[in-house]
């Protein structure tokens, strides 16, 4: 018989009961945070390469789970074998390549001193302590690993909250850093409701990162302002893509395709718009229809499935609800448009729509699933006008034979591809990944992503004498010496 404080995880594929694990109490969150701070002490005062060490051996743990991993996010989240190898291949890169730059990026660093030869002035950057991860259940694996990483790099501790729908794949990242070597208390997984442990969390830890709707991503980011801690949100996006008119159309197709319906469209940085030039827009939509009509859809453990299930009844009815309100104000269905019930309880046709106006849903609101809108425009400058219109700057698209980098600079997008969907900027791991406007604040991966978990702390030693007047030269004799000198140190007088 299961208590009130089990959590029943169903399996998308079929809505049967996975399995059910033990959900963490409000009142429980206080003590895993004190666990947690006593363990991060010797942590942190443990050598970065060190640290770095068990993050090595994760990597390569990773890839030898691989299989269990994979059917661990089938399970819980319905998505297709090839998304779910798609958290694994970069949740492995991603954590060795954070691996390989933390020790450089944390040694500390000697800056100038305020007076030459007589201020020696050295920054360190110093952990925050515990951090707080809420993640969504989209990438149930791969974020928590590649944050995860970061944060225990720079030498925290986490407690991650996963999704209510998603516990068993962060229970088993949780294994394989044990494995790792990570020392105990240093990674805690705590499932259970967002509503209840948010809250709880964020009263406790010192530093929080979320990945989810721009909505809560504003309440999280209240609460923390109220604590003066720390946050970082990855929120929500309506991802634009353009091609231009010297694209090559069958290689663009074949991105658009995967970047829209990739993880079945529940993807943050997914695409859900492209805007096509008007002299190859008929060739280009023609070859775009062609594929998505010819993905495969289903359920299943196999890898010969291309789209998977949408991941819960909340997500089927938010689809049908954008794509029957697009249609019965007069847009058309190129592609799709129905739930397959027949296929999977929550299976939908991977969609093309035309025709798409502003006062339809999926015009400007994030659909998070299998939903494209296509529009004909004039010129670059269109596409990039339109691109831009939207509260939204997570990530952007732009397949050209010349002009991409020039469109792209153009763009208010936290990443953008070119001649890719999404998987090159976010698969440079060296590099920051993250939202303008409101797509959210702050960046993971990168220097950006790493040094956000630590307080920098600048430490200067003063020799032979301190910075102010002599006794014996006046205050008057002092500003002219002084004046002279950072005369001499600006360059002279120009």
């Amino acid at each position: 018989m299961s208590s009130n404080r089990d959590l029943m995880v169903r399996c998308p594929f079929d809505d049967s009961i996975y399995g059910t694990c033990t959900s963490t109490a409000a009142e429980q969150v206080p003590a895993a945070i004190a666990r947690a701070r006593r363990a991060q002490a010797a942590w942190a005062a443990a050598p970065v390469t060190d640290r770095a060490r068990v993050f090595r051996r994760l990597a390569a743990l990773i890839l030898d789970n691989r299989d269990k991993i994979l059917d661990t996010i089938q399970a819980e989240t319905g998505k297709a074998r090839l998304s779910a190898f798609e958290e694994v291949m970069d949740a492995s890169r991603a954590v060795r390549v954070f691996a390989g730059s933390a020790p450089g990026l944390l040694r500390p660093r000697r800056r100038a001193g305020a007076i030459p030869v007589l201020t020696s002035t050295v920054e360190h950057h110093r952990p925050v302590g515990v951090v707080g991860i809420i993640n969504p259940w989209n990438y149930p694996f791969n974020l928590p690993a590649s944050d995860g990483a970061q944060a225990l790099l720079a030498g925290n501790a986490v407690v991650l909250k996963p999704d209510s729908q998603t516990p068993f794949t962060a229970l088993l990242l949780a294994e394989l850093l044990t494995g790792a070597g990570l020392p105990d208390g240093l990674f805690q997984v705590l499932p259970g409701s967002g509503a209840e442990l948010g809250p709880a969390l964020v009263a406790g830890v010192d530093y929080l990162m979320f990945t989810g709707s721009t909505a809560t991503g504003r309440q999280l980011a209240t609460a923390c302002a109220e604590r003066l801690i720390g946050f970082s949100g990855e929120l929500g996006g309506k991802n634009p893509l353009l091609v231009l008119d010297d694209a090559d159309l069958a290689t663009a197709a074949a991105g658009t395709v995967h970047g829209a319906f990739a993880n079945t469209g529940q993807v943050c940085v997914g695409i859900e718009r492209a805007y096509i030039h008007q002299s190859v827009h008929d060739e280009f939509v023609d070859r775009l229809v062609a594929l998505v009509r010819g993905l495969r859809l289903g359920v299943g453990y196999d890898w010969n499935l291309d789209v998977g299930s949408l991941s819960s009844a909340k997500q089927l009815a938010a689809v049908s609800t954008h794509v029957d309100d697009a249609v019965a104000k007069g847009a058309t269905v190129l592609a799709g448009g129905r739930a397959r019930p027949d296929l999977g309880p929550y299976c939908y046709e991977p969609t093309v729509l035309t025709g798409v106006t502003e006062d339809m849903l999926a015009c400007r609101e994030e659909t998070f699933g299998p939903v494209l809108a296509v529009y004909r425009v004039a010129s670059d400058d269109e596409a990039v006008a339109r691109a831009n219109d939207s509260r939204y700057g997570l990530n952007a698209s732009v397949w050209s034979a010349r002009r991409g980098p020039e469109v792209a600079a153009r763009l208010r997008t936290g990443t953008v591809n070119v001649n890719e969907g999404y998987a090159a900027a976010w698969g440079s791991h060296a590099a920051p990944m993250g939202g303008m406007g409101e797509s959210g604040v702050g960046r993971r991966h990168g220097d950006h992503g790493l040094l956000k978990y630590t307080e920098p702390q600048t430490v200067s030693v003063q020799r032979l004498h301190r910075i102010a007047p002599p006794p014996k030269l006046g205050n008057e004799g002092y500003a002219t010496v002084m004046t002279a000198a950072i005369r001499l140190l600006n360059g002279g007088r120009r």
